[in-house]
């Protein structure tokens, strides 16, 4: 007798264990987080687009990282609130559906690293070699570095997606709070060491050149201080990489707890949540952080506040 279930387009979500009692807190809590993250990164993007003061490429650059989190976010966290308020027999997903969201969620992951190294780019230019910076960090360069980040990303993700849409699926339960490549192969009954081998490559391969790249960087920019007498030049650099810095720590110590906890099936249920804390934790810090941070964005914003402080007067 044939399986029902063999190549089925309905999928259904485990996702999040909640009471009945906790999960409308649990709803507020995260529908919050969510609304910071939409808010505060559009805003970001709004601000550096309009101001011609801030059409920098530091700043240029960190609208990747807000575009970044604004499209993961809101591709992913929508559905996780909505699954949350209906009973887990009655989550149900198409399977294209789960397909966009694997995509989404590993080409924000990716998106992230490729958008950080090439902010760490910046900050050697600016630091290690300020009276070219101008001239090596042209508009043409920034362009490039967007396209290069963006890119790289999507062909990484778009290779380990096909190779898991080849495979015919004889289950339907994905045990995450949404989809993911592993969640996906893990629904065929098929041999995966090929979606394994590349997963494990792609991922030692993303980790290598991110850290490598944030070693690098950091050790030239720190010899540049070092070398230096300038106050001003470590200032600088203390102001504006003690930034970028923290900013890639928050993603990739999220993004260790979550590959960590994927080897103990026992703790399924904290893998869960460190998935959804994966996408929200780093969006909503990266704009807070970056602002708090940026003596120009602080003083963009309090003009702005100022200017409707002032009423017209007849």
């Amino acid at each position: 007798m044939e399986n029902s279930s063999y190549n089925s387009l309905t999928l259904q979500l485990e996702g999040l264990k909640v009471t009945k009692t906790s999960k409308h807190p649990i709803f507020i809590c995260l529908l919050f987080i969510y609304v910071f993250i939409f808010v505060a990164n559009v805003g970001i993007v709004l601000l550096i687009w309009t101001d011609r003061r801030l059409h920098q490429p530091m700043y240029l650059l960190f609208c990747n990282l807000s575009i970044n989190d604004i499209m993961g976010n809101s591709l992913l966290v929508p559905r996780v609130l909505s699954d949350i308020l209906v009973p887990p027999s009655e989550r149900f997903i198409h399977y294209y559906e789960c397909l966009m969201q694997a995509f989404t969620t590993h080409m924000f992951g990716t998106n992230a690293h490729t958008v950080l190294m090439i902010m760490a780019f910046d900050r050697y230019v600016a630091i290690c070699d300020p009276l070219r910076y101008a001239a090596i960090m042209s508009n043409k360069m920034v362009i490039k570095l967007t396209v290069s980040a963006w890119g790289v990303a999507f062909a990484l993700v778009a290779v380990l997606l096909s190779l898991t849409v080849r495979l015919n699926r004889c289950r339907t339960l994905i045990t995450n709070p949404y989809c993911d490549n592993a969640s996906l192969f893990k629904l065929s009954c098929e041999n995966v060491f090929i979606n394994n081998i590349y997963g494990l490559t792609f991922t030692v391969v993303l980790l290598s050149a991110s850290i490598g790249s944030i070693i690098l960087t950091y050790s030239k920019i720190t010899a540049a201080c070092v070398t230096s007498k300038s106050k001003s030049l470590n200032s600088k650099a203390l102001k504006t990489c003690s930034t970028h810095l923290c900013l890639y720590l928050i993603m990739l110590v999220s993004g260790m707890i979550l590959i960590t906890l994927h080897r103990f099936p026992e703790l399924a249920e904290y893998r869960k949540i460190s998935a959804i804390l994966f996408n929200v934790v780093p969006g909503s810090l990266n704009p807070v952080i970056y602002g708090l941070q940026s003596q120009e964005i602080h003083k963009c914003l309090s003009n702005i506040f100022q200017r409707k402080k002032v009423k017209p007067s007849f």
